[in-house]
Order: structure tokens, then C-alpha cells, then sequence
């Protein structure tokens, strides 16, 4: 598909034209004071990280590595095949290049997909990864059900499907403000239960909150308001936490439950997740929104209620113009509740939910009978060019096993010992896992390390590995802070919405909140369901 140079919508344009908000037209974002100061700070920063990692400065813990103390398998497999030195170099090279690409991703210092792109081929060079397996990434299984679910997500805007659903919904729930944020919670709860990505989530929902955005005065061109920063926050935050309450909210859930079943020899099951997680997600919604709505962006009076001229009879001229529901849009319904019941009964009849979506997205495309055409598709590539340099780093990591290898050097220089308590294990396995967050891309990078670290260390202290390695999978949701932390916020950082001191704010109280409740929840709910062993010693 033809790029199209972003620009500003015209303050006069239609707020209830859906065509506006394609990704590929969102409004270029323009910097703050602070963040250009960042930017400015970020190539030079990551180029001396890289230098003094990579040539300089050797780390004690990162020479004379015994093969017995590495977690992961493709690490143990390189140690062999390479040696201890040139090992040790590798380590080296990781490290340079995991806090270059973290610092470039974090100042914005170059757009993420350059970075991705420095990344692989850095990689590459370097010898930490060979070519197919650093190129490979962009053929992730995850990589193709986002790309899917975006041909998707298109045919819900091509067909007026999602103008129809917006004006319905805001006409039945959108009279006030506070009912509108009710609805985009449910929303993301119900399709959390059925969509394995949270990116393909947030591509289906972002044109229906934009419209809204516009109803109620965030209009592109027109500067920030409160309301617009409050319900592409909330989304992000939603998208996430709904996530969080089944196992089939994303890749990285099941990945991390796949990775505990085969520790424990046995299944971490939909209902057990649920049962645990569902609770504290919607829980945490709620807290999210009084804190957006009370503290972070207090809506002023006119942000209440719609702002569109006219009104609401504006609006339900607008939707009796839309005419009956066209044949298309039927077909779409279909499709679309085809593709949630596929995804959600995968036990039964084993098919991926990425063929699922492959399927699903050569129907709509079929040409006569299908309902989109190819040139109608939003395909952000550049955010596909950002999750396969992720996706390579989490390699590069595990190749090396750069994570284990520091987190022992830390257990043994901090003489953390046989005698620690579980709490003391169970607050830093928890505390590492939910601020990893900041400094990472990836949540399936984040499951692949920070879960058999889990492991590892529930097995080396003796206690049940569920006890630790579950808290910690229901913490890999968690990255809506910053930009750079999963696709779906760097994704909505897009919308020109709010500023990185907005999501930043927001953001980091609402992690330092989820981490205290799975804190508290370790202590009492968890003890009822038999997550934390009831002999082990509490904190309360």
C-alpha cells in the first residue's frame, strides 16, 4: 500500500468521518520542551553506552561464566558450541546493545522502527544471533495474527460498521462522560476474553474512541483536552488490564503458562487464570478511571457532555443517514463473531488463533464476495518493523542469558541465601517483573526471561514454583507507561492525544498500584486459591 505523509486534519473536517483516523493519517506529534531535550540526549547517550559496554568496560560477573548456573537451553547450546571467552564477549555485546536500543526507544532520539532496524542489524554484526534467526523474528506468529487482525480491524471502518457502532453506542450510553468510559471498559473486557493480542484490540478500538474523542471536543488540530487524554489513556490501560484476566488475552499469557505447566508437569488452566486475575483486573479498572477522571484529567464542564453542533439530535441525524445495515456489514458481523467463537474454543478444535485470523482475513479480502478491499487496509509497518527488532533482542537474550546471569550475580553479591524468606523472594520476583516494564518492549521478551527466573529461583529455594511463577505472569500486562513499552502504546502515543509527561504520570501510579495489589493479593487471595502455599511464612 502507498505511504501517505502524515498531516494535521483540517480543523473544519467531519468529527464523525472515520476515514480520518487511519493510522497512516493520524497528525504528526510535536515535541515538548522536555522531550526534545531527551531526544536530543539519546544518540549520544546510547552510542557511549554502547562503546563502554561493548569495548571497555568488562563486568565481573559477565567473565569465567560456569555452564551449570545458565537457564536457558539455546545459552547452554552456545556455551558449548563457542567457549567460555567468546561467550563472555557475546554477553558483552547484549548488554551494549539492550541499553543503546533502550535508551534510543525511551528519548524517541530516532523513530522506534529505525531503532529495530540498528537493532537487528547490530545483532547480526556483532555475532550475537546469526541472520535467519535475527531476520526470522518479522515472521513471528504474532507478528502475522497483528497484521491479520489489522485487515480486520480496516473492514470494521471500510464497511461504516464502526461509524454505526460508535454512533449507537454514544447515542445509547454517551449522555454524559462517565457513561461512556463504562462502556469502553466493557468493551475491552469482552474482546480481552477473545483476542490473543492486545495490538489488534487496540486497532479495532481506536477509530470507535477517536469519534468519540471528536464528539466530545479532542478533535485533531485543535490541542489537547482532557477528555481526549483521559479516554485514549483509559483505553490503553484497559486494554492491557483486561489482558491481564484470562489466559487468552495475549501471546505472552500463554507463553508464560506453558512455561510454568512445564515446570510443575501439569496445565495452568482458562479458569484457574481467571478465577485468580479477573477480580484484580476489573478492580484496577476502576481504580483507573477514578484517578483519570478525579485526579490526572479532571473533565472540565463542557468536556461532560458531547460538543458536536447540534448535539445529540446531530448525532441521530447522522446515524438515521447511515440507512439500514448494509449486506457488507452483515457479512462483517458475521465474520467478526465467527473469529471470537474460533478463538475462544482453540482447545477444541486446535486450530491457531493466527490461522484463525489468516483465514478469517483472506475471506473479508476475497474479491466479490469478500467486504474489503486491500487499499482500504491500515497496516502500520512501521510498528511491525518495531516488534521484530523486540522480538530479536528477547532472542539475543535468551541465546545469551544475559537476564539469569546477572540476576544470580545479584542473588550472590546481595548474599541472598537459602535462609531468605518467601515474602523477600516473592516482593523482588514481583517487583522486577512490573518494573522490567519500563525498560522493555516486549511482553513476550519479558515472559521468556522473568518466568523462568521464577522458576529457577522458586526451585533453588524450595518452594512451590506456582507460588512464584504465577504472580508473575499476571504481571506481564503491565506496560502502559511509556511509548516504546508494548505496541499498543506505541501504537496510541500516535493519536496526539496527550504528552509522554501524561502517560508517564498516569501510568507509573497505576503500576505502582497493580504491583502493591498483587503484593496484597499474594497474602490473602491468593492464599485462598492456593497460589501461595498457606505454610510458608506471610508478611502480615
Amino acid at each position: 500500500m502507498a505511504s501517505i505523509a502524515p498531516t494535521a486534519t483540517p480543523v473544519h473536517a467531519d468529527p464523525l468521518d472515520m476515514h480520518q483516523y487511519r493510522i497512516e493519517l493520524l497528525p504528526v506529534r510535536k515535541k515538548g520542551a522536555f522531550e526534545r531535550r531527551l531526544a536530543q540526549a539519546g544518540i549520544p547517550l546510547a552510542l557511549l553506552l554502547f562503546v563502554l559496554f561493548a569495548f571497555v568496560v568488562e563486568l565481573p560477573f559477565l567473565q569465567g561464566i560456569d555452564p551449570a548456573t545458565l537457564s536457558s537451553e539455546a545459552a547452554k547450546k552456545e556455551f558449548a558450541a563457542i567457549g567460555s571467552e567468546l561467550f563472555s564477549q557475546r554477553n558483552g555485546y547484549m548488554l551494549a546493545i539492550f541499553a543503546a536500543s533502550m535508551v534510543l526507544w525511551a528519548t524517541t532520539a530516532l523513530p522506534n522502527y529505525l531503532t529495530s532496524l540498528i537493532l537487528l542489524i547490530s545483532l547480526v554484526l556483532t555475532g550475537v544471533l546469526p541472520e535467519q534467526k535475527a531476520y526470522a523474528q518479522l515472521g513471528h506468529p504474532v507478528m502475522w495474527l497483528n497484521i491479520m487482525s489489522f485487515v480486520l480491524a480496516s473492514m470494521l471502518v471500510a464497511t461504516g460498521l464502526a461509524k454505526r457502532m460508535a454512533l449507537w453506542l454514544i447515542l445509547k450510553f454517551g449522555h454524559t462522560a462517565r457513561t461512556v468510559f463504562f462502556v469502553f471498559i466493557l468493551l475491552n473486557l469482552v474482546l480481552s476474553a477473545f483476542v490473543s493480542a492486545t495490538t489488534a484490540k487496540a486497532a479495532i478500538l481506536l477509530p470507535l474512541f477517536m469519534v468519540i474523542a471528536a464528539i466530545y471536543g479532542a478533535r485533531p488540530g485543535e490541542g489537547r483536552t482532557n477528555f481526549g487524554r483521559s479516554i485514549v489513556l483509559q483505553n490503553l490501560l484497559h486494554n492491557n488490564l483486561g489482558a491481564s484476566a484470562f489466559l487468552t488475552g495475549s501471546g505472552a499469557n500463554l507463553l508464560a503458562a506453558a512455561l510454568i505447566a512445564g515446570a510443575i508437569g501439569s496445565s495452568v488452566y482458562f479458569t484457574d487464570w481467571m478465577m485468580a486475575q479477573f477480580p484484580i483486573a476489573i478492580g484496577l479498572m476502576v481504580v483507573g478511571y477514578w484517578l483519570a477522571m478525579h485526579v490526572f484529567f479532571p473533565l472540565a464542564p463542557d468536556e461532560r457532555v458531547p460538543q458536536v453542533e447540534g448535539g445529540m439530535a446531530r448525532l441521530k441525524d447522522a446515524y438515521d443517514e447511515l440507512g439500514p445495515i448494509s449486506s457488507k456489514e452483515v457479512r462483517a458481523i458475521i465474520l467478526f463473531v465467527v473469529i471470537l467463537g474460533l478463538w475462544a474454543t482453540d482447545k477444541v478444535h486446535g486450530v491457531s488463533p493466527t490461522a484463525v485470523a489468516f483465514l478469517s482475513a483472506i475471506t473479508a479480502l476475497l474479491p466479490r464476495i469478500g467486504i474489503v478491499d486491500w487499499n482500504d487496509v491500515d497496516v502500520p509497518w512501521h510498528l511491525m518493523l518495531f516488534s521484530a527488532g523486540a522480538y530479536a533482542l528477547g532472542a539475543g537474550l535468551d541465546t545469551t542469558d544475559l537476564p539469569a546471569i546477572t540476576v544470580n550475580a545479584a542473588f550472590d553479591h546481595l548474599g541472598i541465601g537459602s535462609h531468605t524468606p518467601f515474602w523477600a523472594l516473592y516482593l523482588l520476583l514481583t517487583a522486577f517483573m512490573t518494573f522490567s516494564a519500563l525498560v522493555f518492549e516486549s511482553k513476550t521478551m519479558r515472559a521468556m526471561i522473568f518466568v523462568p527466573i521464577a522458576i529457577g529461583v522458586a526451585n533453588r529455594f524450595g518452594f512451590a514454583v506456582v507460588s512464584l511463577a504465577l504472580p508473575v505472569a499476571f504481571l506481564i500486562e503491565h506496560v502502559y507507561v511509556l511509548p516504546f513499552n508494548s505496541k499498543p502504546a506505541a501504537l496510541l502515543y500516535e493519536t496526539d492525544k496527550y504528552s509522554l509527561g501524561d502517560a508517564f504520570k498516569y501510568g507509573i501510579t497505576m503500576m505502582v498500584i497493580g504491583w502493591a495489589v498483587i503484593v496484597l493479593a499474594g497474602e490473602t487471595w491468593f492464599r485462598v486459591l492456593g497460589i501461595t502455599p498457606h505454610g510458608v511464612f506471610g508478611w502480615f
